[in-house]
């Protein structure tokens, strides 16, 4: 039995929705309009007999197909992005030394890394977990070489896209109800805790902090345990809590401008403008 050979491009196409989550956003990755990364799909499962995604109510899902596909494209890209490398350059090596906040690291980083792995197999990443009022002195002082961070003024770095903040809390507890309002807030410079408490004063609602944590696990803690409501990038929300507003209450908040970071002393190292490059083209198409 003959099969029909599996073209690149396809796999490329298949790769990309998988890690954007969706047509839409799968065609800047691949330098292509959405109907044309469509049909690179529909060639693809036509190639291989079955359906390797379907559309879920909130986005597209491997099938069983897809799912044993998608390891075999993986390699497939890399081994060919290593032969150009090899016949056309030299690989890019050394270390890169990334930071980002809790909350932005599942939801933004995730497809970047894996994209940006795949591509050059020799560069080690470091990544740093810290809130962005930590990584940008950081960065300044070249400590870290890119951090993704909430600006905390228009002209820092990059601007990427707008992450927009809200108030959480677990619906059992209804802690909302409570006055003064219990809340956690992040550390003192955190630009969250600020827009939380500037927009409590504006609504001159009553309220006291009962909880501090630096961390996002430390945040969805005491809103899990009916300590306190909390205000959250919508990106970082589980599915378990729920989002809350002006229905229950609360003030309408600001959105963060989210923004990439990047140190002088790194300007002249290739393998951070490959990242820098890799995540202003992923994570603007976002936007």
């Amino acid at each position: 039995m003959t099969h029909t050979d599996l073209q690149l491009d396809w796999l490329r196409a298949f790769v990309a929705v998988v890690d954007g989550g969706s047509l839409s956003a799968a065609a800047p990755r691949v330098h292509r309009s959405q109907p044309a990364v469509s049909m690179q799909i529909r060639k693809l499962e036509n190639a291989v007999g079955r359906a390797v995604l379907l559309r879920g109510p909130r986005h597209l899902e491997l099938t069983p197909t897809g799912t044993e596909l998608l390891g075999h494209a993986r390699r497939m890209l890399a081994l060919h992005s290593e032969a150009l490398e090899a016949l056309h350059g030299p690989v890019l090596s050394g270390r890169v030394r990334l930071g980002v906040p809790d909350d932005y690291a599942g939801k933004y980083l995730t497809p970047v890394l894996r994209s940006y792995a795949s591509r050059h197999v020799g560069v080690e990443i470091e990544l740093n977990c810290e809130q962005s009022t930590a990584l940008i002195p950081r960065v300044r002082r070249g400590e870290i070489d890119i951090a993704l961070i909430s600006r905390d003024k228009a002209t820092r770095g990059t601007l990427l896209f707008q992450e927009p903040l809200v108030w959480v809390g677990a619906p059992q507890f209804e802690v909302w109800r409570r006055d003064p309002l219990p809340i956690a807030v992040y550390e003192a410079a955190s630009l969250a805790r600020r827009a939380t408490i500037a927009a409590l004063a504006a609504q001159r609602r009553a309220h006291r902090v009962v909880y501090n944590s630096s961390s996002l696990a430390g945040q969805l803690a005491a809103v899990e345990s009916g300590l306190a409501v909390a205000v959250l990038t919508r990106c970082s929300v589980p599915a378990h809590l729920a989002i809350l507003g002006e229905r229950q209450g609360l003030p309408a908040l600001a959105s963060m401008d989210v923004a990439l970071y990047r140190s002088q002393a790194s300007r002249a190292l290739k393998a951070v403008d490959a990242l820098f490059e890799l995540m202003v083209q992923t994570l603007k198409a976002k936007g």
